[in-house]
């Protein structure tokens, strides 16, 4: 019966990856040995790093609509997180791999080639409304109002 302690003597002879055996391994918490040592300190450190980490995620959430850096932020929050938490590890992790898959994509030459007209298209059809618009009611300034 496999119980998964030998699990390096025969992952290296199966060939797998080494990413799947980090994500895989138990996770370990980044406080320091003096906090670890005592359960209600490492409790308040752990609830700690929860709130930065919820702070840091909120605010990359508002700078989702507002102007900032908001994707960013949301995976620091998510790496803050993972310094603690076992889940948090994991989906980063997740993270990881389904941003470089879409990156190896996106480099594609056919996948390139399709975004380029796709986009072309988008602005023609765009500037096309836009040259409509002006066309038929014209561009009035706030300032040039008569009306008022």
């Amino acid at each position: 019966m496999n119980t998964g302690s030998d699990r390096g003597a025969n992952e290296s002879a199966a060939g797998e990856s080494t990413t799947d055996e980090a994500a895989q391994t138990a996770h370990v918490s980044k406080a320091p040995a003096f906090i670890k040592a005592r359960k209600s300190l490492h409790l308040s450190w752990q609830v700690g790093v929860f709130v930065v980490g919820l702070a840091v995620i909120a605010a990359g959430v508002a700078m989702l609509v507002l102007p900032g850096p908001g994707w960013v932020a949301i995976f620091a929050g998510l790496a803050i997180w993972a310094t603690e938490f076992a889940w948090a590890h994991l989906v980063l992790h997740w993270t990881k791999r389904k941003v470089t898959e879409a990156a190896q994509k996106a480099l594609d030459p056919k996948v390139r080639r399709r975004n380029i007209i796709l986009t072309t298209v988008g602005l023609v059809v765009a500037g096309a409304l836009i040259g409509f618009y002006l066309w038929k009611y014209g561009l009035v300034l706030p300032w040039d109002l008569k009306d008022q």
